[in-house]
């Protein structure tokens, strides 16, 4: 089997370097990696030539233009990174029959609901990088909807944490550096682990030989069990960081909250990022393997905790 990548260097596409590694997966297929600096994902030919030349049974899309605040300046390059190429990517799985995995997020929604969000709900994005990923999804459902051929999952997700920039190397640094800390309360969501994220995906597409497996295509939402704040993640992100021995100038206690208005920002936030699960969690456990299960059912602050002590443990705090 033949499996293809893009993204290799953002916080997923190097967990699913490590996770393909770790499985054993990288031993029995024949894996390439694409960043950047391979595929421009502007260049829709560049693309195609990629996907033609390889020829993958398995499309993984773990990039995507994240820069949540710069896209309300910079639509044209969000939607063709977010839509444009993921159609691309989705048109080649249904001409060759391949699976294909895309990454979406809680940004498609406008976080008015008031409980969890499951993944029929009706789209409605509050600013531009949720609009390039709200018709990223639309056009590969419609490029599977015409045709018998080939499987996929958008995987939903929240608050991604890994190797890379993110909120909780922030938090930490920051808590190294300063006397106080101001954190949005009032923000719902589920931080999720890169790796976790790329385990549970494998979970759902490969079967315990580590070969294909069909699923239902569609939507998941793809997030640890729990839920929880910016505030109260800030909190248990300094508290796992003393705990691993780490001294930090600002601890828990040191954290103020403040509401999102206090912290005005180019694009709006979704109040309420909270996905419901359900979805996901039975695909996994129709695999009949009770360890995905177990692993899918992974609370999200047993897995901040064990990355914070990693992170600690390598030297990166």
């Amino acid at each position: 089997m033949k499996i293809l990548v893009f993204g290799k260097d953002g916080q997923l596409g190097k967990a699913f370097r490590e996770v393909l590694d770790q499985t054993g997966a990288s031993r029995l297929h024949h894996i390439e990696y694409l960043g950047r600096s391979q595929c421009d994902l502007l260049d829709g030919a560049a693309i195609t030539h990629h996907l033609d030349h390889f020829k993958p049974d398995l499309v993984i899309n773990a990039s995507a233009y994240t820069a949540v605040d710069k896209a309300e300046t910079d639509r044209d390059v969000a939607f063709d990174i977010n839509a444009k190429a993921p159609e691309i990517m989705a048109s080649y799985a249904v001409k060759h029959g391949a699976t294909f995995l895309h990454y979406s997020t809680d940004y498609v929604f406008d976080g008015s609901k008031a409980g969890f969000y499951v993944e029929s709900d009706s789209r409605n994005p509050l600013g531009v990088y949720g609009a390039s990923k709200a018709k990223g999804e639309k056009a590969i459902e419609d490029v599977f909807s015409n045709s018998d051929q080939g499987q996929y999952a958008i995987f939903r997700t929240s608050w991604v944490y890994g190797d890379g920039n993110n909120f909780i190397r922030t938090i930490l640094r920051l808590a190294k550096e300063r006397d106080e800390l101001k954190v949005i309360h009032d923000q719902h969501g589920v931080p999720t682990s890169a790796a976790w994220l790329a385990r549970v995906s494998l979970d759902l597409v490969l079967d315990e030989k580590l070969n294909l497996r069909k699923f239902s295509s569609g939507i998941y939402h793809a997030v640890p069990a729990g839920e929880t704040t910016w505030y109260d993640l800030a909190k248990l992100v300094t508290q796992a960081a003393i705990h691993a021995g780490i001294a930090l100038k600002v601890g828990p206690e040191a954290i103020k909250p403040i509401p999102a208005v206090d912290y005005p920002l180019p694009a709006p936030r979704p109040a309420n990022s909270r996905m419901d699960r359900a979805k996901l969690r039975l695909a996994i456990e129709q695999t009949g393997d009770m360890s995905k299960l177990q692993h899918c059912n992974s609370l999200w602050d047993q897995e901040v905790q064990g990355y914070v002590t990693q992170l600690a443990k390598d030297g990166l705090i």
